[in-house]
């Protein structure tokens, strides 16, 4: 799908934070200060290690965690300052996928009232429902009698399958994908990815593919935000950020990446990250990355460094880029 960078992004995150009180005197900044936009068809990544903040900023989107400050924007309109009406229809453009499909999913109900639940709030009858869930299930490659199961007798990928025809059911614009395939075999993995892709291309749709595996990343992405410890480091296309890592942090995560082939894997230098990562927990404003970054200088330790746009549309937030014209 052929993305319009001219246009109007239909995501605009500014500056968004989302601190959880966890003591008296201790805020945990899990989100800090983040700002990315998302543009209408395509596919941006959203990477970083486990507690870095991506599934927060994800749920920041959507609503199901409301800012501290900063604002999201969809479509030009703040999302916390919606009207009944505007939230009743941003609920039906925006749908999220989430990461445990053992966990997301009522063990309870059906899979025709967990794909049909929406389409039950939007007042579709019976047979409208039926019908609509029958067609959901086939695109994401179940069938019509899958309807009357539990989700305890699906496997892992089935389930999975089962949200993202749940997510499809209120034919969404946007799509937050919160590591949907982590806890899928490699094999399921593989189907689950060209499964998202052609519906990007049959249904128009834009995502947000949250996940910590960079390979699959580089695979679905045209462009990748990188975070570290609740702030964003590094943005650029996927292409430019895989070729040219400007950041210490995205260059040690890249390098992490195994390499199938014998000699590239031997000609390319691992990277190790020392040092323990800082807490989250009332953290200094400075550069989080600072205590494990072999470049660090006294400044790291003092001063937040300001995000730069390098290179068109390559953005990094580093003292070390001062030197860089």
């Amino acid at each position: 799908m052929i993305v319009d960078y001219n246009a109007e992004p239909l995501v605009q995150v500014k500056d968004l934070c989302k601190y959880f009180q966890v003591g008296r005197h201790a805020t945990l900044k899990a989100v800090d200060g983040v700002s990315f936009n998302i543009y209408r068809g395509e596919t941006v990544g959203l990477v970083g290690e486990s507690g870095c903040g991506k599934s927060t900023a994800g749920r920041c989107l959507i609503r199901l965690y409301e800012p501290t400050s900063g604002q999201v924007l969809y479509d030009g309109k703040d999302i916390t300052k919606l009207s009944r009406q505007e939230k009743k229809e941003f609920c039906h453009k925006v749908q999220m996928i989430f990461q445990n499909p053992y966990a997301s999913l009522n063990p309870r109900m059906t899979v025709k009232e967990i794909v049909g639940e929406g389409l039950k709030l939007q007042g579709k009858s019976n047979e409208e429902i039926e019908a609509k869930v029958e067609q959901l299930l086939k695109t994401v490659g179940l069938n019509k009698d899958h309807m009357s199961r539990f989700p305890h007798e699906f496997s892992g990928g089935q389930r999975q399958r089962i949200g993202i025809a749940r997510a499809l059911s209120v034919d969404p614009e946007f799509i937050i994908c919160d590591e949907p395939i982590s806890a899928l075999d490699v094999s399921i993995q593989a189907q689950v990815l060209n499964m998202l892709n052609e519906l990007q291309d049959n249904l128009g749709l834009t995502y947000l593919f949250i996940a910590h595996d960079l390979s699959v990343v580089k695979y679905l992405s045209e462009r990748v935000i990188v975070m570290y410890l609740g702030t964003v480091v590094e943005t650029a296309t996927s292409e430019e950020l895989y070729s040219n890592p400007m950041h210490p942090y995205t260059k040690a995560l890249l390098s992490s990446i195994p390499e199938a082939d014998p000699d590239k894997a031997q000609a390319n230098r691992r990277i190790p990250i020392k040092g323990e990562i800082s807490s989250p927990i009332n953290p200094k404003n400075c550069c989080r990355f600072a205590s494990r970054c072999e470049f660090a200088t006294e400044r790291c330790f003092n001063e937040m460094p300001a995000a730069r746009e390098i290179t068109p549309g390559h953005v990094v937030a580093c003292h070390l880029m001062d030197d860089v014209k």
